[in-house]
């Protein structure tokens, strides 16, 4: 820091802890910096003659296990240094604090130079800080001697590197951090010395072109910060109750007056005072030093830091830092290109937007940044736009007035969206709006109510409304399930849903229209559907995920409870609406979700003679096939031979079906005689009569009224005389395949193997065809079908699966006979393979256990049927497969040994197995690579080369002439730009021109299409332009929105990103083209139907290429 020269009287320092690791060392005069001036990187605090002695006594061998700057270790080889402590984690950080404070009481240079090393090492740097170079050399040219002495052979670093180990590094780094301020903020912090050194060294670290230094170094400031307002919040409440004291005792009459405690409070006061100034001092040397400069970084890791911490301020100490002039930082980069970044934004508003007392503070940015928060729903990040409505949402319960009806409109139709967070998201806002009783009086009053006149009864009302206006009526099943958590009570509310459709309208109430009914009853089975079978319709999520015991204690009780319901209440809803084939066919959908052991068990045996009655009605009223195959349908759940209503179920059919044979019987006679002069009627009553039947031939064998026999005669007829009726010749047709197919079940049933051979062929002949239409769709076909198995068997014997049992063997038999369809070729079926792998990883870590982390996930015991597939792998893709298993476990997870983990060990093993020496690679034409230049120049080529030359000629991915292949193993590490210039010893042949920012920074990335690409990551490239082009067709429809959104302050009004950032058209670009992260609202599919884009390839976490993850393009998961 640059000091002034101004000393005031040297105060004690304020402790209520009162420990003894934190007494004032510094007596006498104290200089002061002054508030807001950032500190200088080229200067280090001024050292007194005796603090110099102190380091020569340090160099000659005192303190923490160091000689000459050097890392030592004791004699058993324990962790010395503050990196190695905190790396390992196993002492508590408070207590590693305390040792480096009590060091530094007795050497202060000897502790920081470990506090610096700490920070250096922390960065990856392979150099440390000496003594000598510390007392003589200036921040900036430490900072560029640690530079040349970066290790450049790999790109990784402590913050990036994968694995469990590496991630708890960071939460201790920033743990350390902030428990240092913590232990300090009473006497240290104040002495001018170790805060200047530290704040001066991350200062200038921040402002180096190596992405590692920036990184870290960025981090420890953000984090830095955050522990000084933690101080600077506790001071300002300390001054208030210093205040109130000292206005308590002044007001007190003169003789009980204490004019000695008056004294103390106002020194104490003064002391208090002195304090803050400090701690400001140091908090704007960090936000106008390193902030100001790095919120606008070009590696998005990096500014999405400085946005999270900003937001913790805010929050923390919304008194000084919960204003326009840092709120503006945060609304500039709601604009920022990566999703990380702007997800971090929302974040950080929706911790300030929860608290409602805050509101006031955030009117003007709220009138500002609205538009764009609103426009950011429709993100083509999904994450960032699930966070984006909740931040409207919060808006809107803090103040309804803020959202206008086209704000609130653009948020609606959401719910209708097919990725289920986004529309559970929008319906959570849906709820808030339309569906949140805000009366409590009124609230209270209908709460006595039942049924129409129940608080629900105008909500469902407003909910059909709100159906009807959507005009996506398809959809009912996708709008209940965005309802479903936040509206339950709703939505379960049958009871008041049947009083609606069956009483007569109170006097003064408006009736339902048809219309509206039609969409009540859609809407009810929707709900009936979703309690039921507790989990969301086709086309959201990815398949059925095991219940948890209480939401399957829900689904039991839920079940019940429509089923006692609904028993008593349908026959009297298909009486109501018998003559309406809409209603009726969506009400004959309900008793398949009956529990109906309940018939017998509740003896309400009445209630299903009046529903088989009612039934029998409209299947006589009806022609119509959607209600015919419903009538089916119905018979033949109620027909299940595991209830005991089976016999009265079989009987009632039986007298139907009989009744319409006789009189299809009849009717084919009356029509063969009349022959050329039948008229109308007879015609209707054959084909209206077959129609009934071919129906219920679909579901039930009804060989033994022999159908057959008369469609026969009507299509012998026809083509002997060519006058039957198409319609007829169409029933005719197909109710006698259903009889033949009845037969041949017939016939099977004594000889189940009799067309295996035939059978096993045309599988083979299939899957060999799917495979060279698409190998990725076909070995993402594969692994489904096998996760299709297992969770079948897992509903079947629950969780703990019995992995000697005949069934899991048939399982992993059958994943080794897929792995065998691959053939031996590994290099066409290479990137096949690897997306098998990825999705079965995914599948096995997809739930966790609910007992907790140190009990295995319930489907990890798929990982022993994907591991049959671990011999079609090339070995380099072993360890890549690895690797990305690994994101996957936590230190506890790899430890285990326990039988229950054996799955887990035994797919591990299958992947490291003969990954280590790696013949195999495929090499990417790259001549930068070591092991490259050494083959050439010896002159011998790999002994594979010939052949993946050979190989190459085939149409695989390899083969690709548009991008710039990439081997998934370890690459060589692009070059790190350094603040020094060195001389390079490479022969000039080898030598690479010096970048002019940092070697795959966002600049790079982004403008260049072959750093985006590699072994797995074209689709994603695909994915991204294709919704780039419907984001401007959504850009096209909403022309009417506002395009721009203006900063807070004019004069403040900076770009997003600059210096060692993406270059000036960069910026343009994103202050520019706001809808450029739009989506277009992707509809559901309709029934019965797919969407397609759930077909597209989905490979291993291309995000992590896209959005410059890791700095230098290097491909990785």
């Amino acid at each position: 820091f640059i000091t002034s020269q101004d000393s005031t009287n040297e105060t004690t320092a304020h402790s209520d802890a009162g420990s003894e690791l934190e007494e004032t060392e510094v007596k006498g005069k104290r200089k002061r910096g002054r508030p807001g001036r950032p500190p200088s990187t080229n200067k280090k605090p001024r050292k007194s003659p005796g603090e110099k002695s102190r380091i020569e006594a340090g160099i000659r061998g005192a303190g923490r296990g160091r000689a000459n700057g050097h890392p030592q270790q004791n004699g058993e080889g324990e962790p010395v240094t503050l990196f190695e402590v905190v790396k390992l984690g196993k002492s508590a950080m408070q207590s590693v604090v305390d040792d480096w404070i009590e060091s530094y009481k007795q050497d202060r240079d000897i502790a920081l130079l470990d506090l610096i090393n700490f920070f250096i090492q922390c960065s990856g740097c392979r150099g440390t800080v000496r003594i000598e170079m510390f007392r003589n050399m200036q921040n900036a040219e430490i900072i560029r001697k640690m530079t040349e002495e970066f290790d450049e052979d790999s790109g990784d670093y402590p913050l990036t590197m994968p694995g469990p180990q590496w991630k708890k590094f960071r939460s201790n780094f920033c743990e350390f951090i902030g428990v240092l301020i913590r232990q300090c903020q009473y006497s240290i912090i104040y002495d001018e010395y170790m805060m200047d050194t530290v704040i001066s060294l991350l200062t200038g670290l921040s402002d180096s072109q190596v992405r590692a230094f920036r990184h870290t170094s960025t981090l420890a400031a953000m984090k830095l910060m955050t522990a000084l307002v933690n101080v600077a919040l506790n001071l300002s409440i300390h001054q208030d109750n210093t205040q109130r004291q000292y206005e308590a005792e002044r007001n007190k009459m003169i003789g009980k007056r204490a004019n000695e405690r008056l004294e103390l409070l106002l020194q104490k006061r003064k002391e208090l005072q002195e304090n803050q100034d400090e701690i400001e001092n140091m908090m704007n040397s960090i936000f106008k030093g390193i902030f100001v400069h790095r919120y606008r970084d070009a590696i998005a890791e990096i500014r999405a830091i400085c946005i999270e911490e900003i937001g913790v301020w805010m929050k923390m100490y919304s008194d000084a830092f919960l204003n326009d002039s840092y709120l503006k930082y945060v609304g500039w980069t709601l604009h920022d290109r990566q999703g990380e970044v702007r997800l971090k934004c929302l974040k950080a508003l929706q911790s300030l937007y929860t608290n409602r007392e805050l509101f006031p503070k955030l009117e003007l940015f709220t009138n500002r940044f609205k538009d764009r928060i609103v426009s950011m729903t429709l993100d083509k990040e999904y994450d960032v736009a699930v966070e984006a409505i909740r931040l409207v949402t919060l808006i809107l319960h803090g103040s309804e007035e803020a959202l206008s009806n086209e704000d609130c409109e653009n948020v609606y139709h959401l719910v209708y969206s097919a990725h289920r967070p986004v529309a559970v998201a929008a319906g959570e806002f849906l709820h808030k709006k339309l569906f949140s009783r805000h009366d409590p009086q009124a609230e209270e009053a209908l709460a006595k109510r039942r049924g129409r006149n129940s608080p629900n009864g105008n909500l469902i009302r407003m909910l059909v409304l709100f159906f009807l206006e959507s005009e996506l009526h398809e959809h009912a099943a996708y709008l209940v399930d965005s309802l479903w958590e936040s509206s339950q009570e709703l939505l379960k509310d049958w009871e008041c849903m049947t009083e609606l459709l069956l009483e007569e309208p109170v006097q003064g109430e408006e009736a339902m229209s048809d219309r509206q009914e039609s969409a009540l009853i859609e809407l009810m089975v929707c709900t009936i559907r979703q309690a039921a079978e507790a989990h969301p319709p086709v086309g959201r999520g990815t398949g059925k995920r095991v219940l948890t015991a209480k939401e399957r204690k829900t689904q039991i009780d839920d079940r019940n409870k429509l089923t006692e319901h609904f028993i008593i209440t349908l026959p009297m809803l298909l009486s109501k609406y018998s003559a309406d084939a809409e209603k009726v066919a969506n009400l004959l959908q309900i008793p398949q979700y009956f529990d109906l052991e309940i018939y017998s068990t509740g003896r309400m045996e009445k209630h299903l003679d009046a529903l088989l009655k009612q039934i029998k009605f409209v299947v006589e009223k009806h022609v119509e096939s959607d209600v015919l195959e419903a009538c089916s349908k119905t018979y033949s759940i109620l027909c299940s031979e595991e209830y005991t209503i089976q016999n009265r179920v079989d009987i009632a059919r039986s007298q139907l079906i009989d009744e319409f044979v006789d009189r299809f019987n009849h009717s084919v006679e009356d029509l063969l005689q009349e022959g050329e002069e039948a008229d109308d009627d007879d015609i209707y009553n054959v084909l209206s009569t077959l129609k009934r039947l071919t129906s219920f031939h679909n579901a039930h064998d009804l060989t033994k009224w022999d159908l057959f026999g008369n469609c026969y005669r009507l299509l012998k007829t026809g083509i002997e005389h060519g006058a039957m009726p198409e319609q007829i010749v169409v029933q005719a047709l197909q109710c006698s395949h259903y009889s033949i197919l009845w037969q041949l079940v017939k016939i099977t049933d004594g000889s189940p193997s009799k067309y295996y051979n035939d059978y096993g062929d045309i599988i083979k002949e299939t899957l060999s065809k799917t495979r060279q239409i698409d190998k990725i769709q076909c070995a993402k076909t594969l692994i489904l079908s096998l996760q299709q198995l297992f969770n079948e068997l897992v509903q079947e014997q629950g969780p703990n699966l019995d992995r000697t049992s005949a069934h899991v063997s048939g399982i992993k038999e059958l994943a080794r006979r897929f792995a065998l369809t691959f053939g031996l070729d590994q290099i066409k079926t290479r990137e096949a393979v690897a997306t098998l792998h990825k999705d079965g990883i995914e599948f096995a870590f997809k739930y966790q256990n609910q007992k907790g982390q140190e009990y295995p996930p319930p489907n990890l015991a798929f990982l022993e049927v994907l591991s049959e597939f671990s011999s079609k792998l090339l070995r380099q893709d072993k360890k890549t497969v690895h690797s990305y298993l690994e994101k996957f476990l936590t230190e506890q997870m790899m430890e285990r040994r326990e039988d229950v983990w054996l799955p887990l060990i035994s797919y591990r093993n299958s992947l490291v197995t003969g990954g280590e020496d790696d013949r195999m690679s495929v090499n990417s034409g790259s001549s930068s690579s070591k092991t490259s230049s050494v083959r050439n120049k010896k002159g011998r080529p790999p002994l594979h080369k010939k052949r993946v030359e050979d190989e190459s000629l085939d149409n695989t991915w390899l083969n690709r002439t548009d991008t710039m292949i990439q081997t998934p193993g370890p690459l060589p590490a692009p070059q790190l730009t350094s603040t020094v210039l060195r001389e390079n010893s490479r022969p000039m042949g080898d030598q690479i021109q010096e970048p002019e920012s940092e070697h795959g920074s966002e600049p790079d990335f982004l403008h260049n299409p072959q750093m985006q690409i590699s072994w797995l990551g074209q689709p994603k490239l695909e994915d991204l332009n294709r919704k780039d082009r419907t984001g401007m067709n959504y850009m096209k429809v909403r022309t009417g929105v506002r395009h721009a959104v203006r900063g807070l302050m004019e004069e403040d009004a900076e770009p997003i990103f600059e210096d060692v950032m993406m270059s000036s058209r960069s910026q343009l670009e994103d202050m520019n083209e706001e809808f450029e992260d739009t989506m277009v609202i992707d509809l559901p599919p309709s029934r019965n139907r797919r969407e397609r884009a759930e077909l597209r390839p989905d490979f291993f976490d291309s995000a992590a290429i896209i959005e410059d993850d890791s700095g230098f393009g290097m491909p990785m998961f």
